[in-house]
């Protein structure tokens, strides 16, 4: 890649524990130039639509 956030990786962690707001998963985005990563907490079953809001 020949700019920030040009290529990016995503991946999901989870089997984690409830938070107060109901987060049970990590949302991993990856920027593969700079390696700076994002994690962002999501409900279980958040659909496609709802993450290319976020």
């Amino acid at each position: 890649p020949e700019w920030k956030w040009d290529s990016i990786a995503m991946d999901f962690v989870g089997g984690l524990p409830k938070t107060k707001n109901g987060n049970e998963v990590i949302w991993v985005v990856v920027d593969r130039l700079t390696k700076s990563a994002h994690l962002i907490a999501i409900k279980r079953g958040t659909l496609m639509p709802k993450l290319a809001e976020i």
